[in-house]
């Protein structure tokens, strides 16, 4: 997350729904939420975040590694890149990132993948996640393995799920773009380039899901890490706020604690990560986070100190949460200003 400085599966058929908070497809989701584990989860960051990728900063030569693990993992799941793309890269110049950033930062690339929808195709969910982090410092490797290497191979696995309900015929009604954003940590500039740039319509868009440090526990909930911070929910959409509360009591129980969604928190984190590039345009948006802990920004944000069991259940919750807003009748309604 971007630093302010001082600041073989079931088949259940449900019966059809005439609200449109709840979704109408005719598949649980549960079974495919369940393909999401800890154990997944684990083998991933423990790559992701390794010390072969040096920190991951935008641009580096071990983001690019990083980024190509990525890749492989959607081949390999056959999820292709998304229509209308030639690769799985969208290409970001060192000339827009210094402009913005006034750094001296190397061409990047977002990296996405693409689930087309079955019946409404040109309506689009996205989930995103920065891959980025901030590299390294005196010959220290800051890892990033919360921040946001949790997101990322959560992303991975969020896809996959989708992806096995394809192939058992329960594919996701709208299309669903996984969106790998770089340069978060200087500035939301991977986010805000796919903003300005979008490969679909943002009038299509119907909603963003942004998943940014979601393996660790902070001070406030010592006692357990059964709790995410919800934050950006009721800001433009209450069908979104709705969806998720109802995803979660159905699905994964967790706390839903809205503290840091107070317009008025101090830290700001609702401007502080990738969904708000989606949500000043006018786009639902919801942001996941677990809060910060004493490894935050540090070398010591390694994966051995994630909470893999709270990762696995915090990325179910964000895989639910996609399931209604893919399959649900209506998309959700804008009916609140934007802040």
């Amino acid at each position: 997350m971007k630093k302010i400085p001082l600041l073989g599966l079931l088949i259940v058929l449900t019966s059809s729904c005439t609200s449109q908070k709840i979704s109408t497809s005719t598949a649980d989701p549960i079974n495919y939420m369940k393909t999401i584990t800890a154990d997944e989860l684990k083998t991933h960051l423990y790559i992701v975040a390794s010390d072969e990728m040096e920190g991951r900063e935008t641009g580096s030569e071990g983001q690019k590694k990083a980024g190509l693990y990525l890749i492989n993992q959607y081949k390999k799941n056959t999820i292709p890149f998304p229509n209308g793309a030639t690769d799985f890269y969208q290409k970001i110049s060192a000339n827009y990132l210094n402009a913005k950033s006034n750094e001296n930062l190397a061409d990047s690339e977002n990296i996405w993948a693409y689930i087309e929808g079955s019946e409404k195709p040109d309506e689009v969910l996205v989930i995103s996640a920065h891959y980025d982090h901030v590299g390294m410092s005196d010959g220290e490797i800051y890892n990033g393995a919360d921040d946001d290497g949790s997101g990322t191979v959560a992303l991975l696995e969020i896809a996959q799920a989708f992806q096995i309900a394809k192939k058992a015929g329960h594919g996701p009604k709208r299309s669903i773009l996984f969106l790998h954003v770089t340069g978060e940590e200087h500035g939301l500039y991977g986010s805000r380039f796919y903003s300005e740039n979008p490969l679909f319509p943002l009038a299509n868009t119907i909603a963003n899901i942004n998943i940014d440090m979601i393996g660790r526990r902070d001070v406030a909930h010592a006692e357990s890490n059964n709790y995410v911070y919800v934050i950006g929910a009721n800001r433009l959409s209450s069908d979104l706020d709705t969806i998720c509360t109802e995803a979660n009591a159905k699905y994964t129980q967790l706390n839903l604690d809205y503290k840091y969604n107070d317009p008025k928190d101090p830290n700001r984190f609702y401007q502080r990560s990738d969904h708000y590039n989606f949500a000043k345009n006018g786009i639902p948006s919801v942001f996941f986070f677990n809060g910060v802990h004493a490894d935050y920004h540090k070398p010591t944000d390694t994966a051995d100190k994630i909470e893999y069991d709270a990762l696995e259940k915090r990325a179910q919750f964000a895989f639910v949460t996609a399931w209604e807003l893919a399959n649900r009748a209506e998309r959700p309604i804008v009916d609140k200003n934007r802040d």
